[in-house]
């Protein structure tokens, strides 16, 4: 057999072998360490989708026991019961009943519980029980349970539930041993149908909790006024009324000023070395046309938005550190009296801070909300949080007309500006959700009820991998997108050359030329120029391609050693201060790129949400560019 032959029957009986793999499925509260107990069983083998037809993330897996059975693993979304209120709970709910679409139901499931609060998380338990569906519950967390002195008769609770009971610790390495174990002693599955969703409802929600009283009574010992002290303390400061909201506004503002600071080391790194390979790229080749594909196409194009990773993943890298350390869902606790003052609850919280990564995930997590009315206002106005993908937009001006200097010795006053223009999306975030309150009419103010998990240290696993995951999305999404879009510009900037005696640039008379000096009617009252206007066009599809967008209408733009400056200070030299801070007004409410209004259409069911998404946004954004380039016009001139 040749080697190609090989490989494919190689391939062949793997799928075959992940075809026919049981599928495990992971269940259980939020905050019970679901994910790091997914993350602990397959590593690196996972694959992130979307279930078909919603946009509610689906996480898959492998992995094998010790004895050397193979299992697929799904991590499904955290539910408090199989009675859903909201969409993600409809999920785990239609994926553990084996009522989605060409979707098998799980051949086990193993529920993972939080061994430090099985009160609340026995409930669901229990209703997954009904289904009559092979079951493992695993005691995760025990090891806090022990140290806050929680002992817990795993045997007795075993007889109790009718299914193994097994205790696990998904932050330490070896902490899913016991489960692995309790999978091969399972072995073969048989298959089994679950149960009509008919019998969770056959028992009442108070006979359900009657039931939880009684087996906690039975199985679990908790000393006397036990408290966590350490968790205690900490919240006595980070949720006092006076304290808190002052730490949290300091919290947020050293994210932005490391964003700024921590990231210039390897930002200039990518830099240099992209250029120094366009540099040799541009020696070894003849001058033509794939020269300048590769060299500004696609080098210039893609390198100029790569460039901005680092600072992507800072932000990442706080956002994860606080979701991971328990400090997000106190967050929420603190502005939950101020976002009631504009119709939303404090859960809103968490949607618009992953809004400050990408709008995409914001607007998804929105599905927690419960209310419809506040859950459509959090959509509305998530996409005004400032996501990753305006901050090389941000950076390149910043740094191309605020000076780099301290401000009272300490801080950076690009960092203040930076900070600044986030503050403005907050404040026009919030803004908007009261518009939307009078609008739409105000709804009772529903009290906020949000489990608030004990504080540990960040898990360097669990960090790792989120990060990894962000930098692939990245790196996929300018190898893909963002690079094709950069060819096409690179075309339109190209073709049709100039003319013979031509007076201006060669983009001048190409299409993009042609295309950007008609949108400067639209766009002169605003202070943009026919090049802005060009990169303004693929900003709708990606809005990190504006950068890449100006780099190759100014190197295509440019003659002689002007070729080979940076992006900076072309744009500082042909710009007026007034037009520079228009264009960042104008990124402040920047309409949506394509990819999140589509979202925002799934997710809210309705097209006309997300054309009334673009359509405020860009009437925003233009009356909001026009106020700051006539003002700071009549100000400083320009």
């Amino acid at each position: 057999m040749g080697v190609v032959e090989k490989q494919i029957s190689q391939a062949a009986t793997a799928a075959a072998v992940t075809a026919r793999a049981p599928i495990v499925a992971l269940l259980g509260n939020p905050n019970c360490g679901k994910t790091a107990l997914f993350n602990r069983l397959t590593g690196a083998r996972q694959k992130v989708a979307n279930y078909a037809g919603v946009t509610i993330e689906r996480k898959e897996g492998q992995f094998s026991t010790s004895a050397g059975h193979p299992f697929r693993v799904l991590d499904l979304p955290g539910a408090y019961s199989l009675s859903a209120h909201t969409p993600d709970e409809e999920i785990t709910r239609d994926v553990v009943a084996g009522l989605r679409r060409g979707e098998a139901a799980p051949d086990v499931v193993v529920c993972v519980v939080n061994a430090t609060n099985l009160r609340l998380n026995l409930r669901l338990v229990l209703e997954i029980k009904r289904l009559g569906l092979p079951m493992i519950l695993a005691l995760n967390m025990v090891d806090v349970a022990k140290k806050r002195g929680i002992s817990i008769d795993a045997d007795l609770l075993s007889r109790e539930l009718g299914m193994p009971v097994v205790e696990t610790v998904a932050v330490q390495a070896g902490g899913e041993k016991s489960l692995l174990r309790a999978l091969d002693m399972m072995w073969p599955l048989s298959e089994t149908r679950p149960n009509a969703l008919a019998a969770i409802d056959a028992v009442s929600v108070e006979d359900t909790q009657r039931e939880v009283r009684r087996i906690l009574d039975l199985a679990v010992s908790n000393p006397p006024h036990a408290t966590d002290g350490l968790t205690e303390k900490i919240d006595n400061v980070v949720l006092h009324p006076v304290l808190g909201p002052v730490i949290l506004a300091v919290l947020m503002f050293l994210v932005f000023q490391a964003v700024f600071t921590w990231a210039q080391a390897p930002m200039d790194f990518i830099k240099d070395s992209v250029d120094h390979f366009g540099a040799l790229v541009k020696d070894a080749m003849p001058d033509g046309l794939l020269r300048s594909l590769l060299v500004e196409g696609i080098l210039g194009g893609a390198g100029s938005v790569l460039v901005f990773l680092p600072q992507i993943l800072i932000l990442f890298f706080f956002i994860l550190v606080l979701e991971d350390c328990g400090y997000l869902p106190r967050a929420a606790f603190l502005l939950d009296r101020l976002m009631g003052g504009v119709g939303l609850s404090g859960r809103a919280f968490i949607p618009l801070l992953s809004s400050f990564a990408c709008a995409i995930p914001g607007v998804m997590a929105a599905r927690t909300i419960q209310n419809p009315r506040d859950r459509l206002v959090t959509i509305m106005i998530a996409p005004l949080m400032t996501c990753s993908a305006r901050l090389p937009v941000y950076a390149l001006i910043i740094a191309a007309f605020i000076p780099e200097r301290e401000v009272y010795g300490v801080l950076s006053l690009q960092g203040l500006v930076l900070f600044a223009l986030y503050f403005a999306g907050i404040f026009s975030a919030m803004a908007v959700a009261y518009f939307f309150k009078r609008a739409l009419g105000a709804n009772r103010k529903q009290p906020l009820m949000l489990e608030l998990p004990a504080y540990h240290w960040p898990h360097m696993q669990n960090l790792g991998l989120g990060l990894w995951e962000r930098a692939k999305i990245f790196l996929t999404r300018v190898g893909t997108v963002i690079l094709t879009l950069m060819v096409l510009l690179w075309f339109l900037s190209s073709f049709p050359g100039a003319p013979e005696g031509a007076t201006h640039p060669p983009i001048y008379y190409s299409l993009a030329g042609i295309l950007g000096r008609g949108l400067e009617y639209i766009f002169a009252p605003i202070g943009f120029n026919w090049q802005i206007c060009i990169a303004l066009v693929p900003g709708l599809a990606a809005r990190e391609v504006a950068v890449g967008a100006l780099g190759t209408v100014y190197a295509l733009s440019q003659t002689g050693e002007e070729l080979a400056q940076s992006l900076q200070p072309i744009i500082a030299a042909s710009w007026a201060l007034p037009t520079a801070l228009s264009l960042l007004a104008w990124y402040v409410f920047a309409p949506q790129c394509m990819s999140t209004l589509s979202v925002v259409r799934r997710e809210t069911g309705s097209t006309r949400y997300a054309l009334l998404m673009a359509g405020y946004m860009f009437a925003l954004a233009y009356l909001a560019s026009f106020l700051t380039f006539r003002i700071s016009s009549a100000l400083i001139g320009g």
